[in-house]
Parts: C-alpha cells; sequence; structure tokens
C-alpha cells in the first residue's frame, strides 16, 4: 500500500514528525498519546551504535531525528509521533555522554546524538557500582526520563575535577554535589 505523504507510518511517521518544529527545538512527544501500534526493529545497543533490522544506522542525520521523538514510557523505550507509537529496544541507555565541559559553575555533557545538558538538580550525575567488580557506572539525566551513559575518558575527565568531601571524589554544578564514589575505590 501506498503512503501519502499526510499519513506516514514506521519510519517515515516518525521522520516526519521529528522535522515538524525545525529550529524549535525538541518535539512535544510528552504532549503525543497514540496507541501503541507494535514495535519496530530497532535496537539501540549498548556502545551507542542504532541497528535497524540488524544493519547499522549509518547516516547521523538519521539518528539525531529519531533519538528527538524517542520517550520511555512505563512499558519501555517508544518512538513516538502525533499518530503512532513504536517500542523499540535499548541495550543499556539510549545515548552516551560523549564530552564534558566546564562552563561558570556548570558542568555541561554532550551526548552522542548532539543534546547537551548541565548537571544539576534536574539533570543528576549518578555513579551505580557493579556489586561483584566494583566498576562505576556512570551516568546522567539528558530530559524526560532518558539517561546518557558516561564514556570512560569523560568519567576519568570528572575524577580529575573532582575534590574530595566526606571521603568521597565529589564534583559540583549547578549548586549541587555529585558523589563519583569513595576515595580508593577504583575511581582514581
Amino acid at each position: 500500500m501506498a503512503e501519502s505523504p499526510d499519513n506516514k507510518t514506521g519510519l517515515a511517521g516518525v521522520a516526519a514528525a521529528a522535522k515538524q518544529a525545525p529550529g524549535r527545538g525538541l518535539p512535544p512527544v510528552h504532549l503525543w498519546h497514540p496507541a501503541h501500534c507494535g514495535e519496530i526493529d530497532i535496537v539501540i545497543r549498548r556502545d551507542g551504535l542504532w541497528m535497524h533490522e540488524g544493519s547499522p544506522i549509518g547516516r547521523a542525520e538519521l539518528v539525531r531525528l529519531f533519538s528527538t521523538v524517542l520517550r520511555k514510557d512505563d512499558d519501555g523505550y517508544v518512538l513516538v509521533t502525533p499518530g503512532e507509537k513504536l517500542s523499540i529496544q535499548v541495550e543499556d541507555l539510549p545515548f552516551r555522554a560523549v564530552s564534558v565541559t566546564r562552563r561558570g559553575e556548570a558542568l555541561v555533557f554532550t551526548t552522542d546524538v548532539g543534546d547537551e545538558t548541565e548537571a544539576g538538580a534536574e539533570h543528576p550525575i549518578r555513579v551505580e557500582t557493579d556489586p561483584e567488580t566494583g566498576e562505576p557506572s556512570p551516568s546522567v539525566h539528558v530530559r524526560a526520563g532518558l539517561w546518557a551513559r558516561i564514556a570512560r575518558p569523560v568519567f576519568y575527565e570528572l575524577v580529575e575535577m573532582a575534590g574530595v568531601e566526606d571521603g568521597r571524589l565529589t564534583v559540583r554544578s549547578g549548586g549541587v554535589a555529585f558523589a563519583l564514589g569513595p576515595v580508593g575505590a577504583g575511581v582514581e
């Protein structure tokens, strides 16, 4: 069945919805509540690579476009448009924080899809630790329940910026202190 320009479904519908407001920021996915239409064979791998039907999505612009209509609902990750809601798989977290810069008193993270997030009360940094290996697993909140895994080199930068408070390596951003881990626990 041919798609009409006004009635796009699947990938075409997602792409069309994401282009709705160019230059105006992110689409208002929190306002869209269509019926769940099923699954689409998109997987965001642990390493941040977006796959469609087993093949990498090679165009960074397309990945960015899809990332703008990504939402986390109670039943998992979905790509959402005004007319469709399609489940996708996410192996770890949907984004990777690939750089951090200090702007005044703020730490600003950039993700692999081009989002910038200023760490603070609304965008916390969290560090979970593997109970068996003791290895830290850091992340930062990006938007609306979507988190970015902080890449290892970026985490090392944070450790270099950290001070010691109450026996813990700590960074501050947006007036909030974020503990990276205890001194001497593998985050030095």
